[in-house]
């Protein structure tokens, strides 16, 4: 079978169709309609990315996705019918990887599920064949460590769980540490070119990388804002 995908929707006409087109495209698929039902799959099946629309009875999906992430780093595609950015912004900051606001079309719902997936499918690669990685795949910035051949990041010699997309954006920046990157340019680099979102998306995940590899988060001394521009990772 194809990779596991999670769905959770509760309009069931939606589900059905989601649910119908994912498997035509090879995933095995699994379905639930409210959020109590959502987490106790999520644990017991293990699903390589949860599909996860925010609106649900009991649970909503704002909560569904703080439990989930607090257990496991799946990625996670939420669904929304509200277009007000700060409800966006709310989905990013409880843990979520990316967002489809309905009615979104099925090509486009397909192509940010199938990019999650390439995402798990390159960390789970890279740790495959970590043993073989050279020494020169290593980063070291004070008691910071990017093993990019492993796709691990350590602080202190202990390992930080970070999102996929945190750390797609942490080995950007330190890829290109010392140059000031535009928001812009990190959104194209780092989400795709073809990325509906707002560069708040970048100030978020940004935040968050301050909360694990900074000092003093409020007082970013690794990732540093430049004013008028975007950010510089000082290295």
């Amino acid at each position: 079978m194809g990779a596991k995908v999670l769905v959770v929707e509760d309009e069931r006409t939606l589900l059905e169709t989601l649910e119908y087109n994912l498997a035509r495209q090879g995933y095995e698929v699994s379905t639930a309609a409210n959020g109590r039902t959502a987490v106790e799959l999520a644990r017991s099946e293990r699903p390589d990315v949860i599909v996860l629309d925010v609106m649900l009875p009991g649970l909503d999906g704002f909560e569904v996705c703080r439990i989930l992430r607090r257990e496991m780093n799946v990625p996670i595609l939420m669904l929304t019918a509200r277009v007000d950015e700060v409800d966006r912004v709310v989905g990013l900051e409880v843990g979520a990887d990316d967002y489809v606001t309905k009615p979104f079309s099925m090509r486009e719902f397909l192509a940010r599920v199938k990019a999650l997936l390439r995402r798990v499918r390159l960390i789970r690669e890279e740790l495959a064949a970590g043993a073989e990685v050279p020494p020169a795949g290593r980063v070291t910035l004070g008691d910071l460590t990017l093993d990019l051949g492993r796709g691990e990041v350590q602080r202190g010699g202990a390992v930080l769980r970070l999102k996929p997309k945190e750390y797609d954006l942490l080995v950007f920046l330190a890829r290109n540490r010392g140059m000031a990157l535009s928001r812009d340019l990190i959104l194209e680099r780092v989400w795709g070119w073809d990325y509906a979102g707002e560069t708040r998306t970048v100030d978020v995940h940004v935040r968050w990388l301050r909360g694990k590899i900074e000092p003093d988060p409020a007082a970013p001394t690794r990732i540093v804002t430049v004013r008028g521009i975007g950010y510089r990772f000082e290295g």
